[in-house]
C-alpha cells in the first residue's frame, strides 16, 4: 500500500523556497572563496541545492560548513520595481510624435511621392499608437 502524497510532504518538512536555495548557494560560494570547498565539490553541492525540495535537504548540503559563514554573507537588497514612465513625459513624447508626423507628411507631400506619403502615414500610425500606449500605462 502506497502512502498518500500529502503524508509524504508533511513527513519531509517544510518546502524550500527559491530564496532558501539562493541563500545556500551564496553560502557555498563563500565557502569556496575561503578554500573550504574545491571546484568539483562546489559544483556538486550547488546541483544538490538546486534539486532540494525541503529545508532539511538544503540543510544537509551545508551541514559540515562552519556557522560563521552564514553571518558573513552580505544581505541582498530587495529587487526594485520597474519605474514607470511619468505622465508628463508620455504626453511630451506624444506631442513630439505628432509634430514629427506633420513635418514628415508635409515633406512627403512637397516631394510629391506617393510612396513617401504612405511610409510617413504608416510611421505616424505606429508612433501615435506607441504614444497613446505610453499615456495609458503612465501613473
Amino acid at each position: 500500500m502506497r502512502p498518500e502524497p500529502g503524508a509524504q510532504a508533511a513527513a519531509a518538512g517544510p518546502r524550500a523556497s527559491r530564496a532558501d536555495r539562493e541563500r545556500v548557494i551564496d553560502l557555498l560560494k563563500a565557502a569556496f572563496v575561503q578554500d573550504r570547498l574545491d571546484r568539483d565539490e562546489l559544483d556538486a553541492r550547488v546541483g544538490q541545492a538546486l534539486v532540494s525540495r525541503t529545508r532539511a535537504e538544503l540543510a544537509a548540503v551545508t551541514v559540515d560548513l562552519p556557522a560563521e559563514l552564514i553571518g558573513a554573507l552580505p544581505r541582498r537588497p530587495p529587487a526594485r520595481a520597474r519605474r514607470r514612465l511619468p505622465m508628463n513625459t508620455a504626453v511630451t513624447a506624444g506631442a513630439c510624435v505628432m509634430v514629427a508626423a506633420n513635418v514628415g507628411m508635409m515633406a512627403a507631400l512637397f516631394i510629391g511621392s506617393s510612396v513617401a506619403v504612405i511610409v510617413v502615414a504608416v510611421f505616424t500610425v505606429i508612433g501615435v499608437t506607441l504614444a497613446i500606449g505610453a499615456m495609458i500605462v503612465a501613473p
